[in-house]
């Protein structure tokens, strides 16, 4: 039995949370409708000897591992014997599967095995295999799932890189600015103080060049408290929703970020739906790994449409943050029966609008940090050659 932490609607239309146990997100759903309430979401509170979530590229190759070994004809407990050994994996990897091993080989399945490992394998990977066991098609489903984090990786990956240049520039502006502040405009001091009046901009650039040159430390030290602080801070649920609502809303980067939503969300509902998986529960695992609080809260109501017999497409057409493209090709998988199949085309179709979108989103940065960069340096110009010039021409008018 499994201790979950539920949210659930009574027959009133009321908002309950709590505890209880269960074999599964199934048994649970059936032991809330036999109490008149109606799951809405549900997270398992499990062992968390191994908290650590797996990378996307070792799950990918586990999964493969193991789709490939069972489809061989090698049993499950061998399977995971062989991955376990492998001398290529992480100390900390090993231990997750030597974990899952010993727990098979007392016959725990492996989907109660992989929940057991605490935070290690997600949710989706985890159903996944729980509905493949029912199913008696591990090893194609393992497969399956292969392909889908090896994608994650991959859109991970591009993502790191694509954000490599901006992030050099970031270092750079900073780097040009601590060496004008601290050691460039302290030679012109001297000659600044010989001056009578200096224009405003002077004043304040020789402000600041004497504060980064004598409290630099204050600097470095306020920002690693600014850093902690927004951590911090954004942990907050409350401001966690209204950080992503905005995020939503913001010209240009709030239509890129609605396409990489749409995207991870598309893709992992195929997966689940593909699976057999019913689209109740296919809804509560696919919110989880959207990535945004905004939109996933929307799915309380998106949820309890389904459940009243709302279609699929209606119901997402009404949650703020998906692109129309989503909603408008469930329509068509719904009215011509081959959902399973629109679902994937959308998915590959959201996938690639969501590179574009994050090559664009990329594309945007770069000039932006270039002109940042050009207007600090165009300030300390002017304010450094301003008063040389009105020197001059003070001297010219006394002649």
């Amino acid at each position: 039995m499994v201790t979950y932490k539920y949210r659930a609607q009574d027959e009133n239309g009321k908002m309950i949370s709590g505890t209880m146990q269960a074999a599964d997100e199934l048994d649970l759903h059936e032991r809330l409708k036999q109490e008149k309430k109606y799951l809405i979401q549900a997270k398992a509170q499990a062992d968390k000897n191994n908290t650590k979530r797996l990378k996307s590229n070792a799950i990918s190759d586990f999964a493969k591992n193991i789709g490939e070994l069972l489809g061989a004809g090698v049993t499950l407990v061998k399977a995971l014997r062989i991955i376990s050994e492998d001398e290529s994996i992480k100390p900390k990897e090993r231990e997750v599967y030597v974990g899952l091993s010993k727990q098979v080989r007392s016959g725990v399945p492996l989907s109660e095995a992989m929940l057991a490992s605490g935070d290690a394998f997600p949710p989706l990977f985890i159903n996944m295999i729980k509905s493949a066991e029912s199913s008696g098609s591990m090893d194609k489903i393992a497969l399956q799932m292969s392909v889908h984090y090896e994608k994650e990786y991959r859109l991970n990956q591009k993502v790191k890189s694509s954000m490599t240049y901006p992030k050099i520039l970031c270092v750079l502006i900073v780097v040009v600015v601590a060496i004008i502040m601290g050691y460039v405009i302290p030679q012109f001091k001297d000659l600044f103080s010989q001056m009578d009046t200096l224009p405003t901009s002077t004043t304040i650039l020789l402000g600041i060049s004497n504060f980064v040159k004598n409290k630099w430390y204050v600097l470095i030290i306020a920002a690693v408290v600014l850093y902690i602080f927004f951590r911090v801070l954004c942990a907050i649920p409350g401001i966690r929703y209204a950080k992503d609502k905005l995020e939503l809303k913001l010209p240009v980067i709030g239509k890129l970020r609605r396409v990489i939503y749409t995207a991870r969300f598309a893709r992992t509902l195929s997966s689940l739906y593909s699976a057999g998986i019913s689209i109740i529960n296919c809804l509560q695992i696919a919110r989880n790994t959207i990535g945004n609080s905004y939109i996933e809260r929307q799915f309380d109501q998106v949820i309890a449409d389904v459940r009243a017999g709302m279609n699929l497409s209606e119901s997402l057409d009404r949650v703020d943050g998906f692109t129309k493209k989503l909603s408008s090709s469930v329509a068509v998988g719904e009215e011509t029966g081959a959902l399973d199949t629109m679902l994937v085309s959308i998915a590959n179709q959201m996938e690639y609008d969501s590179e574009v979108a994050m090559n664009k989103l990329v594309s945007y940065l770069e000039p932006a940090m270039i002109v940042v960069m050009a207007a600090v340096v165009g300030f300390v110009i002017i304010s450094v050659i301003q008063p040389i010039y009105g020197s001059y021409a003070t001297i010219a008018n006394s002649y």
